[in-house]
């Protein structure tokens, strides 16, 4: 009688000690994961993300290239870094640091630039989307990553949703859904203006020759983002695209509304992108032959399969923490451990997609359907 409970009790310690030990494991593979990295630019709004990281000690910024005095003070005094860390230009940091990896958070046009100054020194870049501000730059990126062997990476809010990833997995490793035949994704709010981003973001974003486009690019490559994701790299057959000014008197310059449609040989992607609407959104829905799943936002699903009574919403599964955000994602490729492939942020990917957004804008331009090469 004294046996068996002494023995539940060793069972119980045993399975502890392995949970901790697994736990302290984990930990230790993050903490040696923790990156050293040089920020270009600091008049993208994204750029409060890594500051965020940065005081939680989850990453290290050993150096941050801007030339706006007034944004260098801004940063300086609310995160507490000190001036040996800022440089007027990306190739003067670069003379003096080495980090792993050049983060820039500048307008699009800029991105080219980085790369340039980075990739000579065999540092790999990740730049918030999308890629380039066209396909003459993008090409010319891709060309430098493959000369200097390093990683040109895109970063998008909606790569680390555990419910996109957990579709992903559902269209291609448990075939629940069948085959895609239509895709649709909805990204947008009621404008930046609206919601209050920073003038110096405000003033790029809003510049048809700093951003490439209005909403189109601001929103729009999100959608072809997931959908050349969901294709496994697939270029679509056309593209097609309509959009609008609807605040012509807030944005006189850019679109604020765009609607792209991407044919495939047996699947339609469908690409809403918008200034205009009531409250943000993100989400992504996918029909197969035998059923349909919803990423109504970052955590919640919602799916329906043939024949199995009424839709079903539940949350996503937690993501592995390599793939839970930017930072854990980047440490493992950088150490080999992850090939990028056609991953969400990856090099192969976000080159299609400055294509079907160089596409989209003509088709918005001249009322036709765009064929891709």
């Amino acid at each position: 009688m004294i046996r068996e409970p002494y023995c539940i009790v060793k069972l119980l310690l045993r399975f502890n000690c392995l949970t901790i030990c697994l736990l302290l494991s984990s930990l230790l593979v993050l903490a040696q994961a923790k990156l050293s990295v040089a920020v270009a630019g600091l008049n993208h709004d994204h750029v409060y993300l890594i500051m965020n990281s940065y005081q939680k000690a989850e990453v290290n910024i050993i150096g941050i290239a801007e030339n706006n005095q007034e944004l260098v003070n801004r940063f300086k005094t609310r995160y507490k870094i000190p001036d040996s860390v800022f440089y007027h230009n990306l190739t003067d940091l670069l003379r003096h640091k080495k980090p792993d990896v050049v983060l820039a958070y500048n307008a699009i046009s800029d991105h080219l630039a980085v790369v340039e100054a980075a990739a000579p020194l065999g540092i790999s870049v990740m730049v918030e989307k999308p890629l380039a501000i066209s396909v003459k730059q993008a090409e010319r990126m891709a060309a430098l990553a493959s000369q200097y062997k390093i990683h040109v990476f895109t970063n998008y809010e909606t790569t680390w949703y555990p419910s996109n990833q957990e579709i992903y997995k559902n269209v291609k490793q448990t075939n629940s859904i069948g085959p895609l035949r239509k895709m649709i994704v909805h990204d947008g709010h009621q404008g930046p203006k609206e919601i209050g981003v920073s003038k110096e973001f405000l003033s790029w974003l809003t510049d048809p020759n700093k951003n490439g486009a209005g909403a189109l690019v601001d929103f729009g490559c999100y959608g072809a983002n997931l959908m050349t994701w969901l294709m496994d790299g697939q270029k679509p057959i056309s593209v097609t695209a309509i959009t609008h000014q609807i605040k012509k008197d807030v944005y006189p310059n850019v679109d604020d509304d765009a609607t792209i449609l991407l044919e495939y040989a047996s699947a339609t992607g469908i690409i809403e992108a918008s200034w205009n609407w009531p409250f943000s959104i993100k989400d992504m829905e996918v029909f197969g032959t035998i059923g349909y799943m919803q990423a109504i936002n970052e955590k919640n699903l919602r799916s329906k399969t043939t024949g199995k009574g009424d839709y079903q919403i539940y949350q996503a599964q937690s993501l592995n923490p390599v793939y839970a955000n930017h930072l854990n994602y980047l440490a493992a490729v950088l150490k080999g451990d992850i090939d990028p492939g056609n991953d969400l942020s990856s090099l192969a990917n976000n080159l299609i997609v400055v294509k079907i957004l160089e596409a989209a804008k003509t088709s918005a331009k001249t009322g036709k359907k765009v064929l891709l090469k």
